[in-house]
């Protein structure tokens, strides 16, 4: 990874070649957004810009045949890396990150046929093997807002990757103390805790209160890291940490 930054960060049209190429791969186009973001972080807007139209060509060619996703993450990641460049707050980047998983839900709630072969499949399951009652709209909903937040989180985690870039180029163990001091301050976690209130009590959609976990999980992950640091501990400590969180996902599986 840092030898993508150094190559992207040499020149403008080495920036350009690289989300150009990227983004016509699945799954690599995931470093456009980081590409974008990075360029963001250290050069601004005006740079940056003129990046993103080069950007959009693969990307939104992908849009065009029915994967808007990949430019939701794109733009996403560009807005909040211009909101971290702005203002040097995690705590206002992740809450972008939260807008961000909203807006893919969005997508999927306006074009819900991507989602009806996944719950046709459920249907046909359920006649095979006897089930009943199950509540498939409710099911519907929190998979959707799931998805939303899953997106959210990635937004999060690639704009990490880019500040993470700038870090090792221009910055040497600067991202480590940055990531090591990220918290949550009580405004936030007021926002946070009400934003759950609201979707406990119907006052938003019962499946949004996934989002407000967004901001609290990296948050979270940082004190591990902070105090792994501090303590000096293994690595290993953090590999237990990592393999916690994702127990419940795997046993789910």
């Amino acid at each position: 990874m840092r030898a993508l930054a150094e190559f992207v960060m040499k020149d403008r049209r080495s920036a350009i070649i690289a989300v150009l190429l990227l983004g016509l791969v699945p799954m690599l186009n995931l470093l456009s957004p980081v590409i974008v973001g990075l360029t963001m972080l250290r050069k601004g807007w005006n740079d940056a810009l003129a990046i993103l139209v080069w950007a959009l060509l693969p990307i939104g060619a992908y849009a065009y045949i029915g994967d808007v996703v990949p430019l939701i993450l794109l733009l996403g990641v560009t807005l909040l890396a211009a909101a971290l460049r702005q203002t040097q707050s995690w705590e206002v980047s992740l809450l972008g990150a939260v807008l961000v998983g909203l807006t893919v839900e969005a997508y999927l709630l306006l074009v819900p046929e991507l989602l009806d072969l996944l719950f046709q499949q459920l249907d046909v399951y359920m006649a095979t093997n006897g089930i009943e009652g199950l509540p498939i709209e409710e099911l519907r909903a929190t998979l959707t807002s799931f998805l939303g937040a899953t997106y959210g989180m990635l937004a999060a985690l690639l704009l990490i990757l880019a500040r993470w870039m700038q870090a090792a180029l221009y910055n040497p163990g600067g991202f480590r103390l940055e990531f090591h001091s990220l918290r949550i301050g009580s405004k936030t976690a007021l926002l946070l805790v009400g934003f759950m209130l609201a979707a406990n009590f119907g006052l938003l959609p019962p499946s949004w209160v996934i989002y407000s976990t967004v901001p609290l999980l990296f948050s979270g992950a940082a004190l591990v890291h902070g105090v792994v640091g501090i303590k000096k501990l293994p690595s290993a400590v953090l590999a237990v940490f990592y393999a916690v969180m994702l127990l419940p996902v795997v046993m789910q599986g």
